[in-house]
């Protein structure tokens, strides 16, 4: 089973081939020739927003210091992760290298928090908790995230604590304990980030599952849907959901909306 998993994930000249390809077919990422006026909306005012916004310097700040951060901990994975890397003593740094969303990819994750006002937020791995933070700045954010190794969790909380964020609560654990449980408070979700396990099954399981505490409005966010063969399979899927209308593909991350006000499904590659 693990053998087949890695034989799925795209080898670095697979991955490069794959993005010249997306950089090709994707619209050129300011809205020309893009005639959905909700997409051209979201370039204009959301993928495009070049604003320095006063939570974007300490966040990033605590990602330098996670980036030379030499102390060694033990590391539970219930993720893809596991499978690549089998040993459960790591280097904070190391993790920070390999785990963290880019800053350019977190900021926008902020940003499309902020213009959408989404409050009731959930992510599916916390990591260190960069973009965790990013998610918890954004006004009448309510963040829950959800990590299953209590050694990193332990460290996302000491990030959160050290830029005052309230507003978000650490839930440790396996996804397919903890998830079930939150899920079953029916509370309605309004913005979905999954980062936490990169495996087909998985990925589609928790997005199911999520979806029965979905409203009209709610935005999902998938991270790395190019990443594998699986990733890739999970996402046509996913695209071909009833009850996902729009989807955009950024190639490391998709994003997907379930809104009604669309006529009929649209699907968008867009360049960022």
């Amino acid at each position: 089973m693990i053998f087949k998993f890695i034989l799925q994930l795209y080898s670095p000249f697979q991955l490069i081939k794959k993005y010249l390809k997306y950089y090709i077919i994707a619209s050129n990422g300011k809205g020309h020739g893009v005639h959905s006026p909700f997409v051209f909306e979201f370039i204009k005012n959301v993928l495009t927003d070049k604003k320095e916004y006063p939570c974007y310097q300490p966040i990033e700040k605590i990602r330098q210091n996670l980036l030379i951060n030499n102390n060694v901990i033990q590391v539970e994975d219930f993720g893809a992760g596991s499978i690549i890397i089998k040993i459960k003593k790591r280097i904070v740094k190391h993790i920070a290298a390999s785990s963290l969303k880019s800053k350019k990819y977190s900021q926008l994750l902020f940003r499309i928090v902020q213009y959408y006002k989404k409050v009731n937020i959930l992510e599916l791995g916390t990591s260190l908790g960069t973009t965790s933070s990013y998610l918890a700045s954004a006004p009448n954010a309510a963040v829950t995230t959800m990590e299953g190794s209590a050694k990193i969790a332990a460290i996302a909380r000491v990030n959160l604590s050290s830029l005052g964020l309230k507003n978000i609560g650490v839930i440790e654990g396996d996804f397919n304990n903890t998830l079930p449980e939150y899920l079953s408070s029916n509370k309605k979700i309004d913005f979905v980030f999954l980062d936490g396990n990169h495996r087909k099954v998985p990925t589609l399981k928790y997005f199911e599952e999520i979806l029965l505490n979905a409203n009209e409005e709610t935005i999902f966010v998938f991270d790395d849907i190019h990443w594998s063969k699986e990733m890739e399979e999970a996402w046509e899927i996913i695209k071909a959901h009833t009850q996902v209308t729009l989807t955009l593909d950024l190639f490391f991350i998709g994003i997907a909306f379930l809104g009604k006000n669309f006529k009929e499904k649209q699907h968008f590659v867009i360049r960022f």
